[in-house]
């Protein structure tokens, strides 16, 4: 604690070629800074080939540089090594932090048995093209839902005290060497050691990612879906939580019902009245989020991600069912790598 009683927090901000968007991430970190609500502001150039370096100096915030191109892991790890702050504060250089985030984390971290905390989007994301704000607005409804006691780690905008980041070992840097879930195993191991982590829905920040179907499958299965069933199967079990939870593994399987279902219709046309059924019971499964969707962008905006929600339901099961043949039947049983 500082002599105030108040923890010191430092915002640490891992940048690739980010320069375009780092005027405006790190303008409301700075007032923050100025105010005296952060002690730094750190920004961390992972060897990029824009003026990503120059443009962080240039507003005013401790600029750091990695020895190579290693990732966001490795980037928030060597701003561990030199940070001032009780806190890190980890905001990701397309994520605009509001306001009042380093009041939220002050006041959470105010209570010794926290060792993490994180947050969620809001909910007016940057992109303004339907699949973009869907798959923005996805990410924060299972946030604003999940339990306020997690069993993972977020660090679009979440924070650790730095005491317990050094002693798990900070971020796995061979395992994670892309952006991956990096931040979700190292939950795992702040839980392991008796961390408690904290979701705060009202800990907010803005998404400036723009997202395209080809960019949104490719992340979700080979960063996501593919890495974290592998670790669950090898290490962690399955948690009941956010995108994990019995609720999403039941609504998984309608949407694959109904995928074969329609399937099926071209060779046997006279089962359409399944098809139909298992239509219903996908609105009927999903009727909170296609409510929310509803909210945030009227009709079509949740028709449409309603229906690409379920092609997200399949390709995210199928990665789980392979990650359990690969290890269970061809005894793969150390993949965890992600290249």
């Amino acid at each position: 604690m500082s002599g105030s009683g108040r923890v010191t927090i430092s915002v640490v901000m891992p940048a690739y070629n980010a320069a375009p968007l780092l005027p405006r991430v790190l303008a409301p970190l700075v007032a923050m800074r100025d105010r005296g609500e952060v002690a730094e502001v750190i920004v961390v150039d992972d060897r990029s080939t824009d003026a990503t370096a120059a443009v962080a100096r240039g507003v005013g915030v401790t600029v750091l540089t990695t020895e190579v191109n290693g990732g966001p892991g490795a980037a928030r790890n060597l701003a561990a090594e030199h940070a001032a702050g009780e806190i890190l504060w980890f905001v990701d250089s397309d994520v605009i932090a509001w306001e009042d985030g380093a009041a939220k984390i002050a006041a959470a971290f105010a209570d010794p048995g926290v060792a993490a905390l994180f947050g969620s989007y809001d909910a007016a994301p940057d992109g303004s093209h339907w699949f973009s704000r869907y798959k923005n607005l996805m990410h924060r409804f299972y946030h604003q839902n999940a339990r306020r006691e997690a069993a993972t780690f977020w660090a679009g905008c979440g924070a650790v005290r730095r005491d317990a980041f050094l002693a798990v070992g900070g971020f796995d840097i061979v395992t994670y060497r892309v952006p991956s879930i990096e931040d979700i195993e190292l939950g795992y191991r702040i839980r392991r050691a008796g961390g408690r982590i904290v979701l705060d829905p009202t800990l907010l920040g803005k998404h400036l990612k723009v997202w395209t179907p080809r960019k949104a499958i490719h992340t979700d299965i080979f960063r996501r879906a593919l890495p974290w069933s592998r670790l669950m199967i090898a290490r962690e079990g399955v948690a009941d939580d956010l995108n994990t939870s019995r609720g999403e593994k039941a609504r998984a399987a309608i949407a694959g019902l109904l995928l074969l279902s329609i399937v099926a219709l071209v060779f046997a046309p006279w089962l359409w009245p399944v098809t139909i059924a298992l239509m219903v019971l996908a609105v009927a499964a999903n009727w909170v989020f296609a409510r929310y969707l509803y909210r945030n962008g009227g009709l079509a905006f949740a028709v449409a991600s309603l229906v690409y929600h379920q092609i997200y339901y399949v390709y995210s099961a199928a990665a789980f069912a392979w990650c359990l043949f690969e290890y269970h039947i061809l005894g793969v049983k150390d993949r965890l790598h992600v290249p």
